[in-house]
C-alpha cells in the first residue's frame, strides 16, 4: 500500500490535475466549486448533477451554473444533521424521482428521515415531495443521523441510520437508531423484512449494532457494503446481511475517546465481525465498489473516503477477504464526503474541505 500525491501538469487546464496511481495515471478535474458542507451527489442522464448541502440546500450543476432546486423538504440543519444523501430511482428517466435523506424536525429533537420527489424537467423544483420513512423519535442531540440511501435491485430501500449518539439503543430493535432500514419504494415494510411480526421490534430493520454508517453501496451482485464511523479506532466496513447484528457498543476494534474500552472486547457470539476496520480511526464517509468500464483495472475494487486522514482508499475485495491496498491523496481529496460512480464509468468525488465536487477520469 502507498499514498500518492497529485501533480499539476502545466498543459492540463487550470482545473484539471494528473495524478499517478497504482494503476496508472487518471485526471482528477473540478466539476462544481462554490459549494457550502456538500455531503451527496447524483448525475443525471443530461450530464448534470445534484449535490446535497447540509444547511439543506439541493443545487442543480449544470454547463458550469448552479441554482438552488426548490421544494426541498425542511432540514434539523444543526451539528452533523441536516440534508444529507442524494440518490437517483434507477428509472430516473422515465419516473424523474429523486430519494433524500435528511434529518427532520421531531419535537425537541430530529431523526433520520426518506423523501422521494419528481425532478422537475428544467431541474428547478422538486415536485409530491413525500417522505417515504422517518425513523422513531430516538435523540434529541445533533450526532450519528447516518445517512445514505442505496437503492437494491429489487427496487427496495436500503436506509443507513446512526445510533445518535446513544450507544446502548444500537442494540435496542424498538427504535431504528444503528439500524439499517429497508422500504418499498412507496414507504411500505417488505414482508420479507427479518423482524416483521415480531412484537416489540422495528418492521422496518433490516440488520442493527452500527454506530454510524456514512458510506453504502452494493457490489456486483447487489450486496450492500457500509462503511462506519468507530469510536477511537475501529471504523469498519462491513457487509450487511440480513437480520445480522454488528455488535455496537458490546463489540468494537476501538475505544472510548477517553481511552476507556468498549463493551466487552472484538467478538462475542451471535455479532459479526467487520470485513476490514481502521485503526486508526481514518472517518469513512462515503463508499462505493467500482463496476465500470472507464477503469477496468479497478472493477470490483471498493473505493471510500476519509474526513479525517482527506484521501480516498482503494480496497481490493477478493472472496469473502477486504484489504486496503492504496490511498489516493491529493489536494482535491480535502476531506471526502461521497464518492460515486458516474454513468460513464468516472468517478465523482466530493471534498467538503474544498466545498467542491470533482471528476476522475481516464
Amino acid at each position: 500500500m502507498r499514498r500518492l500525491v497529485v501533480l499539476a501538469m502545466a498543459f492540463l487546464p487550470v482545473s484539471a490535475f494528473a495524478l499517478e496511481t497504482d494503476q496508472g495515471g487518471v485526471t482528477v478535474t473540478s466539476v462544481v466549486t462554490g459549494l457550502d458542507a456538500p455531503w451527496g451527489v447524483a448525475e443525471l442522464p443530461d450530464g448534470s448533477l445534484l449535490v446535497t448541502e447540509r444547511n439543506g440546500r439541493l443545487v442543480h450543476a449544470s454547463g458550469g451554473e448552479t441554482h438552488a432546486v426548490d421544494g426541498v423538504p425542511r432540514v434539523a440543519a444543526a451539528g452533523q444533521g441536516g440534508l444529507l444523501d442524494v440518490t437517483l430511482a434507477r428509472d430516473f428517466s422515465t419516473s424523474r424521482t429523486v430519494f433524500l435523506t435528511y434529518s427532520k424536525p421531531q419535537g425537541r429533537g430530529s431523526g433520520t428521515a426518506l423523501a422521494a420527489a419528481e425532478l422537475s424537467t428544467d431541474g428547478g423544483r422538486l415536485e409530491n415531495l413525500r417522505d417515504l420513512f422517518e425513523s422513531a423519535p430516538g435523540g434529541n442531540t445533533g450526532r450519528h443521523f447516518g445517512s445514505r440511501v442505496v437503492e437494491a435491485p429489487d427496487g427496495t430501500l436500503y436506509v443507513t441510520i446512526g445510533d445518535r449518539g446513544d450507544r446502548p439503543s444500537a442494540q435496542d430493535r424498538s427504535n431504528h437508531n444503528g439500524a439499517i432500514v429497508r422500504v418499498n419504494r412507496d414507504g411500505s415494510v417488505p414482508a420479507d423484512n427479518p423482524f416483521v411480526g415480531q412484537k416489540g421490534i422495528q418492521p422496518h430493520i433490516w440488520s442493527f449494532g452500527h454506530r454510524n454508517p456514512q458510506g453504502a453501496g452494493l457490489d456486483a451482485n447487489g450486496t450492500l457494503w457500509t462503511a462506519e464511523h468507530g469510536a477511537r479506532g475501529g471504523d469498519e466496513v462491513n457487509r450487511v446481511q440480513k437480520g445480522a447484528n454488528f455488535g455496537w457498543p458490546v463489540i468494537s476494534y476501538g475505544v472510548h475517546y477517553s481511552g476507556a474500552k468498549i463493551g466487552e472486547g472484538t467478538k462475542q457470539s451471535g455479532m459479526e465481525q467487520p470485513a476490514f476496520y481502521w485503526d486508526p480511526s481514518m472517518a469513512p464517509s462515503g463508499l462505493m465498489v467500482y463496476q465500470g468500464d472507464m477503469f477496468p483495472e479497478w472493477r470490483g475494487d471498493m473505493f471510500v473516503g476519509s474526513l479525517k486522514f482527506s484521501y480516498i482508499s482503494r480496497l481490493e475485495m477478493r472472496a469473502s477477504s477486504v484489504r486496503e491496498v492504496e490511498q489516493i491523496e491529493s489536494d482535491e481529496t480535502l476531506r471526502v464526503r461521497d464518492i460515486v460512480e458516474a454513468p460513464d464509468g468516472s468517478i465523482l468525488f466530493i471534498s467538503v474541505g474544498n466545498g467542491a465536487v470533482y471528476r476522475m477520469t481516464r
